[in-house]
Order: C-alpha cells, then sequence, then structure tokens
C-alpha cells in the first residue's frame, strides 16, 4: 500500500474529480460515510452522545457528514464549527446545509468554556478540525480546544489525521489531538505512519473512499508500506553453503555481545554458514557466545581491536563468501577505523555496514561511493546524523526526503532504524515497515537485524527484497518477544530467541500478514 504526502492526495483528489468525474461532494459523503461506519463498527451508536468539532476546510465537510449519519442512526449529536463558515467552498456548505435542515444542534465559534460543557456531555468527540493541510503551528481556539478534548479522557475519532499533525511528517505542530481511532483516506499519509504523528492515531483505518484502483498504485508515489516478500522454499537437498555463507567482521575488546547477536542471527532466521572475524584475544569469549559460528582470528592492536594488518586477508576471505557485514561491535579506535574505510572500498561482494563501521565510514562517504558492490547501510538516527553532518533532531524532522537523497548519493540502501523503520533504495524508493515495538529499543537488537538480512539474502531473494524482508522479520520477531515478555523484557537474546518463529510465521502465514498491512493498518 503507498502513502502518500498531502500534494499528492490533493492530486489523486483532483485526478477523481476532473478525470473520473466524480463530485468533490461525494467524495466527501464517501469520507464521512467511512467514518461513521468505523464509528459503528468499533462503538455504539444509539444513544450515544457525540460531539463533532469542525474546522474551517474540506475536514470539517466531513465532520458534517459523520454526525448527519450518527444522527440517523440514533446517535444524540453536537456540533461545534471553529471557523467562519461563511468561507466554506461548495462541497462542506452543502453538508453543513443537510445537518442544519435535520435539526442536529450546530454551535459556531463556541469559547473554550463551552466546548468544555460539551465535551462534559459527550461519549465520543469526532475530531474533525484540520485535517492533513495543517503547515502552522497550532494557536488560538483551535489550540485550547484540542488541550480541552486531550485532558476530557472521552473516546476521540479522528477524521484523516488526527488534528495538530504535520501531514507530511508526523510532526506535532505545538499540539495535536490524541485520538483512539483515525480514518484516513484513499491512501494513508506520511503523517498517519510516521512518529510522533502516529503513535497519536490510534488504531488506524483507510478508506479508497471510491478512487478507481489505478489511483492507488500510482508509480510517481514513492513510499509504500513495506510488505515483507515471500521466502523461497528451502532445497530439501541444501548443504549449509546453499543457504547463505555470511562473514561477519565484528568484535573488539569489551564488545562481545554485537558480533555473536550478528553471526546467530544470520543461523536462527534460516542462513546457512557464519563466519564471525574478531581481534584474536576476543575469539575465546566469543566462542561460548556463538558456538554455532565458524571462527576466524584477525591480528589484533594492542587495544585489542582490529588491527590494520588484518584488511588484506579480510578482503581474501569476503572475496569467497556470499555476504560480508562490517561494523557491529569493533570501536572507534583509531588504527580500526582507517582498516573499516579500507575493507569497505575493497570488499568486492555484498556489504552491510553497521554500528561502529557507520561512524568510521561518515567522514569519508566515498568510501561507500566508490565500492564496486552493492552496499547496505542500517544507521540509528544518531549515525545518520553523522553520514549526514545533520543534527538528530534534523533526522528525525522530516526523515524521507532525506532518506532519499541520502540512499542516492551514496548508491546504497539504506535502512534508518527506529519506530516504523524506514529503507531506502538508491532509486528514491522508500519503504515504512510497521512491524515491532517500543521494547525493540534495547542494546544488541540492531545486531540481531545484521544477521537476519543476510539471512534473507542466502535464502535466495534479492538484496532489496532481502533487506525489506529482514527489517519485517526483525520487527516480527519483536512482537512476538514483546507478547511473550512484555515491551519492558524484551532484549536482543529474546528477540533472537524468536526469529525461528517469525520465519516460520512468514512461511506459513504469509497472506494474512500482508492483507493485514503488517498490523499497522486496517483496510475498509
Amino acid at each position: 500500500m503507498r502513502v502518500t504526502t498531502v500534494e499528492e492526495m490533493r492530486r489523486l483528489d483532483r485526478t477523481a474529480m476532473e478525470r473520473f468525474g466524480i463530485p468533490g461532494e461525494i467524495l466527501m459523503e464517501n469520507a464521512g460515510e467511512a467514518v461513521y461506519f468505523t464509528i459503528l463498527s468499533e462503538l455504539e451508536v444509539p444513544g450515544e452522545r457525540f460531539l463533532v468539532l469542525c474546522g474551517g476546510g474540506h475536514n470539517g465537510g466531513d465532520g458534517f457528514v459523520v454526525a448527519r449519519k450518527l444522527h440517523s442512526a440514533g446517535g444524540l449529536v453536537r456540533v461545534m464549527i471553529l471557523s467562519d463558515p461563511s468561507r466554506y467552498d461548495e462541497a462542506p456548505r452543502l453538508h453543513l446545509h443537510m445537518v442544519e435542515r435535520l435539526g442536529i444542534p450546530v454551535e459556531v465559534r463556541p469559547s473554550v468554556e463551552a466546548i468544555r460543557e460539551a465535551l462534559e456531555w459527550s461519549d465520543v468527540v469526532v475530531d474533525a478540525m484540520l485535517g492533513t493541510g495543517l503547515d502552522r503551528e497550532v494557536g488560538g481556539l483551535y489550540r485550547e480546544a484540542i488541550e480541552a478534548v486531550n485532558a476530557s479522557g472521552r473516546t476521540v475519532v479522528a477524521v484523516d489525521i488526527p488534528s495538530g499533525v504535520h501531514g507530511d511528517t508526523g510532526t506535532v505542530m505545538g499540539v495535536a489531538v490524541e485520538a483512539d481511532l483515525t480514518v484516513t483516506f484513499g491512501l494513508p499519509k506520511r503523517g498517519n505512519l510516521l512518529y510522533p504523528g502516529a503513535g497519536l492515531c490510534g488504531e488506524l483505518f483507510v478508506s479508497h473512499i471510491s478512487f478507481p484502483p489505478e489511483l492507488y498504485g500510482d508509480p510517481a508515489i514513492a513510499v509504500a508500506i513495506n510488505e515483507p516478500l515471500p521466502l523461497p522454499p528451502r532445497r530439501p537437498d541444501g548443504h549449509k553453503g546453499s543457504f547463505g555463507d555470511a562473514l561477519f567482521v565484528a568484535g573488539a575488546a569489551g564488545y562481545f555481545g554485537a558480533p555473536a547477536f550478528s553471526a546467530s542471527a544470520h543461523l536462527k532466521a534460516g542462513g546457512g554458514y557464519a563466519r564471525l572475524a574478531a581481534p584474536a584475544p576476543v575469539v575465546p569469549h566469543l566462542a561460548g557466545l556463538a558456538p554455532e559460528a565458524v571462527h576466524a582470528p584477525q591480528p589484533a592492536t594492542a587495544d585489542g581491536t582490529l588491527a590494520a594488518a588484518a584488511v588484506e586477508g579480510l578482503v581474501e576471505l569476503a572475496g569467497r563468501v556470499d555476504f560480508t557485514v562490517v561494523g557491529p561491535g569493533l570501536s572507534l579506535q583509531e588504527e580500526t577505523v582507517e582498516a573499516v574505510r579500507r575493507l569497505v572500498r575493497a570488499v568486492p561482494g555484498p556489504l552491510l555496514v553497521d554500528g561502529d563501521g557507520l561512524t568510521a565510514v561518515a567522514s569519508d562517504p566515498a568510501a561507500v561511493r566508490e565500492r564496486g558492490g552493492p552496499t547496505v547501510l542500517t544507521p540509528h538516527p544518531g549515525e545518520m546524523a553523522r553520514l549526514a553532518g545533520l543534527s538528530t533532531a534534523e533526522v528525525l524532522a522530516d526523515p524521507i526526503p532525506l532518506l532519499q537523497r541520502m540512499a542516492g548519493e551514496l548508491e546504497a540502501i539504506v535502512v534508518l532504524k527506529g519506530a516504523h523503520s524506514l529503507l531506502g533504495l538508491p532509486s528514491g524508493e522508500v519503504f515504512v515497515n510497521t512491524s515491532g515495538n517500543d521494547g525493540m529499543a534495547t542494546a544488541g537488537s540492531g545486531d540481531v537485524l545484521t544477521g537476519i538480512i543476510t539471512a534473507m539474502a542466502g535464502l535466495g531473494l534479492e538484496l532489496a527484497d532481502a533487506v525489506r524482508t529482514g527489517v519485517f522479520v526483525h520487527g516480527l520477531a519483536g512482537d512476538l518477544a514483546a507478547e511473550s515478555v512484555g515491551p519492558d523484557g524484551v532484549t536482543a537474546r529474546s528477540i533472537l530467541g524468536f526469529l525461528p518463529e517469525a520465519v516460520a510465521l512468514l512461511r506459513e502465514e504469509y497472506g494474512e500478514l500482508v492483507a493485514g498491512c503488517c498490523g499497522a493498518v486496517t483496510v475498509l
């Protein structure tokens, strides 16, 4: 399912009206009806009291349709308009006229005290105030209304997006409604899926509001929800080399978990052969943590980190495997950092750079850009900030355009890890991953991801598909772990432990996982 910007959604609306002859009044009717049917399926309606808060644009017009439908189903409805109704264009004006003719109470520009009184009266609030077009900080009566809604404790249903959330970035524009349900129209907006906005939507529903199917897959829309790819069947006559031979250049004195998690995740997720190349003094410690890996001790510095003398042998070894990972737990020792840069340039085949490897190449991006083989980078926001020369706050403020730029400039697949991780391809395509949970914000979780990606490639997926599927499986394993022990108790080891079950679910219940948009969106 594709994910739009606000302007892309406006373009789809115009296309529906101008090319396919669907009047704006009908689109508004369909939008309001979608909200109504969602309320009908999720909440009680007859005899319940509904306060519909409407703004001055088309979002308010959708609210009038909701009010009329709830009234017809036996709900007790009050409407409050927070703007000047004389500014409505034809579509919302038509629907407001119907509301008034039905005798539904309508109050224009109420005081904040009147809004609070109405909230006390209500059981459910319909937020049709600001919609997706918001481009400045919320102030005045709207701010006071949003604060009153959030303080009321009432069930809140948001129309298209919670008021106060930026439709393109998910940023809170000063203050935003905290919704229990959100019904968005046509396709999800970026602000519905990017945090913090995603966390304010509650349960997210999508209604296509009678758009022709060809609009849903518009190739000009570069962002989509990440759907995993079906896994190729395992060869019954396969051997360990048939399912992916991966080299992990990782570890240093004091950094034992990262290399062990990465190599073990490769094996737990279906990979056949994991080679762990760590500084020689570290290997005895790692052998007990990752006994299934084949250990390749490397020359070490006096600090117990990877020495420059290791590079030539590692390049030769990388030439004999299917996939190489560089970075988990390598440290930022000066000689090691330079060795990493040389190694990144020289590895001939597919390469994933993570952790300390990302910091090493941040000041030398040409080491990535000039590579001969395909590259995957898996930064968290702080590492992305170093790669892009920005602050972490700047990365998080509007991550999708930045991800598109960095993936293009570095000619690499870039995974920006976090809540709803983002995957950027050099082509400009971006995928929003919706599996996973906040319990996965724990040390070592990202190291597990690296091994899952190499395993997906080893099972036979093309590189971009392996990354997409690996990120999804990582989140799914985290969801299974959180379901088992609660999010507070999730560790990298527990994510690792649920990898076999996650991979099995993907094989056995693929259709259900994809049909549910990975659990993030319900399609009406």
